[in-house]
């Protein structure tokens, strides 16, 4: 995963993103749904750029390598 962390914010950078939330330890405020160990919030121009990102052929290495050694829950959301 050191190659996936240091390579991958460089592309998300390439692709017009930025992350807002890099972090772990999250804690529960409210409900009973289990967290993850870490939270990541990336932020794109819009939907079409962040689509983008997530469907390029550079981006594509990097999925099989991080669904190698973890798992992850991703959503694609509109913000403010």
């Amino acid at each position: 995963m050191e190659v996936y962390f240091a390579q991958v914010p460089g592309l998300i950078e390439r692709f017009g993103g930025k992350f807002v939330v890099r972090g772990g330890d999250p804690s529960v405020l409210e409900g009973s749904q289990a967290l993850p160990d870490a939270v990541f919030v990336l932020e794109f121009e819009n939907r079409k750029a962040a689509a983008a990102f997530w469907n390029s052929a550079e981006f594509a290495p990097f999925i099989e390598l991080r669904q190698s050694g973890s798992s992850l829950e991703a959503m694609l959301v509109d913000g403010a």
